[in-house]
């Protein structure tokens, strides 16, 4: 079992699309796939170290966001509670002026109008980049900002998590890895994962695209797909003064975050409720358009609605996301399925060609 698997990594690897990977899979509740490829750090000849720590840059969203229906849960706040409640700086409008109201529900569907990026003020950290900036100093800047659009008519993927991480800190009375931790990573065991490196020797070399792909700078920019560049600060998870970013700030291993997933899988873990996690999994967003063909939105990530426009070996209602740091991973209920894919080079790990391939080798080696 794994020879297609085996043939993705390794033939990455040997392209130099991708320096060092890991994989987990579990099916029926069993890791029935697990291999790592390359190197951890490829200049020191290192070989890639099973259960390394990796910065996770939007594999975060789906931990903050799960932490939010927790504290939905216990009644600490309302899917249709007003952003605003618990962040009274936080009232952008549109841009005739008048305003919109955003509520926590448009936070995690990403339906908020707010973007991923303002050139109009370069002083807007969204996550990545460094900052100097706390929750209000760098949030109440984006709320000036006008929204794309009125919040719940269209889809856009943005700084919406890092609003919900701010507010969730206020609500919980502390940082949002305190919050995190009371909530989601601590009840299921997650001792590796949260704004914090657990061990630095365990800690993944980044690497960016090229031919081979090149160490990180930091700053270090990145070009995507569309010719916008991303810029990364992998030392921004050892500031003290960078807000604590709910979109893209944690670091973690492979083991906590499938950990996590299987739990989102099979009714919570005891952390969110199975009544919950249905709607989580389900199309939160209606017939809003999305760019992404046969996929919908829930409240931990994209729905495959539509397997067949979507490309997709995944049965209908998977959820799937990924990190921009190099990670993808995939919850496939319909066959009792959780994909974890990580690797150390952005950004051919997350939206490259590498993490498609190897979603389609693991579904050709398990079934």
């Amino acid at each position: 079992m794994g020879a297609q698997v085996d043939a993705v990594m390794d033939g990455a690897i040997a392209a130099r699309k991708i320096v060092g990977a890991e994989l987990i899979v579990y099916h029926h509740g069993q890791i029935t796939l697990r291999r790592t490829a390359g190197h951890f750090d490829r200049e020191a000849g290192v070989p890639m170290a099973e259960n390394a720590i990796y910065r996770l840059a939007s594999v975060t969203k789906p931990i903050v966001a799960a932490t939010a229906l927790a504290m939905i849960d216990k009644g600490l706040l309302r899917l249709d509670d007003p952003v605003s409640r618990h962040l009274p700086y936080f009232t952008p409008a549109l841009d005739d002026g008048k305003p919109a109201p955003i509520s926590i529900h448009h936070l995690l569907t990403h339906t908020a109008g707010l973007a991923y990026g303002y050139p109009d003020d370069p002083e807007i950290s969204t996550g990545l980049a460094p900052s100097d900036k706390g929750f209000e100093e760098n949030f109440s800047r984006v709320a000036k900002q006008k929204l794309l659009f009125a919040p719940g008519t269209a889809w856009s993927y943005s700084v919406a998590i890092d609003v919900l991480g701010a507010a969730l800190a206020a609500i919980h009375g502390g940082s949002l890895e305190s919050a995190v931790r009371t909530h989601v990573t601590g009840p299921l065991g997650l001792a590796e994962t949260g704004f914090f490196v657990a061990d630095m020797a365990r800690l993944a070399k980044p690497y960016a695209d090229g031919t081979p792909p090149v160490p990180m700078a930091d700053p270090h920019a990145v070009p995507n797909d569309r010719g916008e560049l991303v810029t990364f600060s992998p030392s921004r998870i050892f500031s003290d003064k960078a807000f604590q970013s709910g979109g893209a700030g944690m670091a973690g291993t492979p083991s906590d975050i499938a950990r996590f997933l299987e739990a989102m899988r099979t009714g919570g873990g005891g952390a969110v409720k199975p009544e919950t996690l249905d709607l989580a999994f389900s199309n939160r967003i209606g017939s809003v358009h999305r760019d992404d063909a046969g996929q919908r939105f829930g409240y931990l990530g994209a729905i495959v609605d539509d397997p067949v426009a979507a490309n997709s070996p995944a049965a209908k209602g998977t959820i799937n996301w990924g990190g921009v740091y190099g990670h993808s991973w995939l919850v496939d209920r319909a066959n009792a399925l959780t994909i974890v894919s990580m690797s150390n080079t952005a950004l051919e790990g997350c939206t490259g060609q590498y993490p498609k391939d190897l979603i389609r080798a693991v579904y050709a080696d398990l079934f």
